[in-house]
């Protein structure tokens, strides 16, 4: 069993419930109980109940369910609930701004049983008139079905990179003396996948083949050959399998790693030598003689080149830099020193602030920014000014008591519809760190959105701006907004955006965090903390830094304690005309 597939029937259930009707807080207790168990690092399968029940929004009932599934493969709640719900009801609400009770409403109306017969009504335009139903709606439905056509490609990193792992490990215990290593698009870090390619060298290939379909991860075997194996895991995803001479494993780790067209490039340059590279080394073409393989790091020195981190190899200049001498050297999961986005259960976070800090500190971190929702979120119990007061009295005593780690007062605040703040500017000031987020309205225009993310950049307390593209991979696409125009102000400012390392959000991506480092940005990398385990999602968020080129010194969060304090009071520069100003 993994973690993956008991989250995915427990948030299912959720859904078959609203689609039912059923009680809002039934309901949201599956939600919370999914999200959990997705964000835990063991195997729920080897716990027992008292640890099981542990979990926050795990109580006996869900614990039973989990230790069912565990036994015989199934949930009797989740099947009896598919059998009352029309089939293809699910799927529809995979459609981003589909919800429930539209869903519902389409079965009854017009007997909508599955996705394709939703986007054949909307393609005739069948749907406009039909209850909150309009012509920009049938649009967006239409643009909802192309992502989610998108998504059934791919995978997310989230859910490949736990699978490959645990694949690795099950290989590595099946012949404690192969050798064996991830390649694809998984060691780049890409935050989607296609596919899972594992590397294998050993004394006896056919012996790790064999294993490799054994393994009890593998749902179906698609290919089996004495060097190369194709399987599906449980969670639909194919995995690749090639086992190689250890003569040549460097050179098939470099092939295998990718990309495409950084191979070209390598390529070009063994051409212009009179050498030709392909996954069994690197040779010269008039004797065949070869010249590297056996390590990675081989082939690109006999070509001239330091070693190129996997996450660069995507032919955006990385070899020109590394000809030139001009690699950036790359953030590493070691240099981060705390996370500046967390949630309490305060407001939608499932721990109390001690048990955060205690998960904080076990990973060695030094601070921890708590960043509760504030009001205008009032599905996740957001804090008015009141509360922000009392939590931050909390804080100060909980500090008092502390002489090696230092909690940091924060907010995540809304950014409203028009732009302004969720909470008034006296408030703020009161704070040492000030996260801003759009939370709502994600279908507003360019401009607008452009204005809201440009008004909260322009507040003298604002530190952070959260998310900055609102999106969820796979589900829901970024809204639309001028980010040149948004970084250049957070740039005059000296505004920090985050890399949110939720493997479901990564936003930002790397190619706009690439971006806010060339125009002087600073970044923060944090993990949106509502579980302790969420805090292992850190290094999904260096990936993403990595590929984007951002080294230590352009994350702040990689500062001592007593240099990112100042560093944030700095941020409340007098350049701001409005400092007094209060949010409306």
């Amino acid at each position: 069993m993994t973690n993956a597939q008991i989250a995915k029937i427990f948030g299912e259930i959720a859904d078959l419930l609203e689609l039912k009707g059923e009680s809002p807080f039934r309901i949201r207790a599956y939600r919370r109980a999914a999200m959990n168990v997705e964000a835990m690092p063991k195997d729920l399968s080897t716990l027992g109940e008292e640890e099981l029940t542990a979990i926050p929004g795990i109580g006996r009932d869900l614990a039973g369910k989990i230790r069912q599934y565990a036994q015989t493969g199934r949930v009797d709640l989740y099947e009896e609930l598919k059998n009352e719900v029309p089939a293809g009801l699910l799927s529809i609400l995979r459609i981003p701004g589909v919800g429930p009770k539209t869903a519902r409403m389409l079965f009854d109306k017009r007997n909508v049983k599955s996705i394709e017969e939703l986007e054949a009504l909307a393609r005739e335009k069948k749907l406009s008139g039909l209850p909150g139903i309009q012509e920009k709606t049938e649009e967006n439905i239409l643009k909802g079905i192309e992502q989610v056509k998108k998504g059934r490609e791919r995978f997310s990193l989230g859910m490949g990179l736990p699978v490959a792992r645990n694949l690795l490990r099950l290989l590595q215990e099946s012949d404690p003396r192969g050798k064996f290593a991830l390649a694809g698009s998984i060691r780049r870090w890409r935050e989607t996948i296609k596919d899972i390619d594992i590397l294998a060298a050993g004394k006896r290939p056919e012996n790790i083949a064999k294993a490799f379909v054994r393994l009890s991860a593998v749902k179906e075997v698609l290919e089996q050959g004495t060097t190369k194996c194709s399987v599906l895991t449980p969670e639909g995803i194919q995995v690749d399998l090639r086992v190689v001479e250890e003569s040549s494993f460097g050179a098939a780790l470099q092939y295998f790693t990718g990309s495409k067209a950084h191979n070209i490039k390598l390529r070009e340059m063994a051409s212009r030598r009179g050498w030709k590279i392909n996954e069994y080394g690197l040779f010269r073409e008039s004797d065949g003689k070869r010249i590297a393989g056996r390590e990675e790091e081989e082939i690109y020195s006999a070509l001239g080149l330091p070693w190129i981190p996997p996450e660069l190899r995507e032919d955006a200049g990385e070899i020109e830099a590394a000809l030139e001498g001009k690699l950036p050297g790359l953030l590493e999961l070691a240099d981060i020193r705390g996370d500046l986005h967390a949630h309490t259960r305060w407001s939608d976070g499932s721990h109390e602030l001690d048990d955060l800090v205690a998960a904080a500190k076990a990973r060695g971190y030094r601070y921890l920014a708590v960043t509760d929702h504030s009001k205008g979120l009032g599905i996740a119990h957001g804090l008015d000014e009141n509360r922000v007061r009392e939590q931050i009295a909390r804080i100060d005593a909980a500090n008092r008591k502390l002489s090696d780690f230092r909690i940091l007062k924060g907010i995540e605040v809304d950014i409203r519809g028009d732009g302004a703040l969720d909470l008034d500017d006296e408030v703020l000031s009161r704070l040492d760190i000030v996260v801003a987020s759009i939370h709502s309205g994600f279908r507003q225009g360019k401009e607008r959105i452009t204005n809201r993310l440009l008004s909260a950049v322009r507040n003298p307390f604002v530190s952070v701006i959260a998310h900055p593209t609102g999106r969820l991979i796979g589900e829901r696409d970024p809204y639309e907004a001028d980010l040149e125009a948004v970084f250049r102000e957070a740039a005059r400012r000296g505004i920090a955006m985050e890399i949110n390392a939720n493997p479901m959000r990564l936003d930002l991506s790397d190619r706009h965090a690439r971006m806010a480092k060339q125009v002087g940005i600073p970044l923060v990398v944090s993990t949106d903390v509502h579980i302790t385990a969420n805090l292992d999602y850190m290094e999904y968020g260096v990936g993403v830094a990595r590929r984007g080129w951002i080294g230590k010194g352009d994350v702040l969060n990689t500062l001592g304690t007593a240099a990112l304090l100042k560093r944030l009071a700095a941020m409340r520069h007098t350049e701001r005309p409005d400092r007094k100003r209060k949010s409306r």
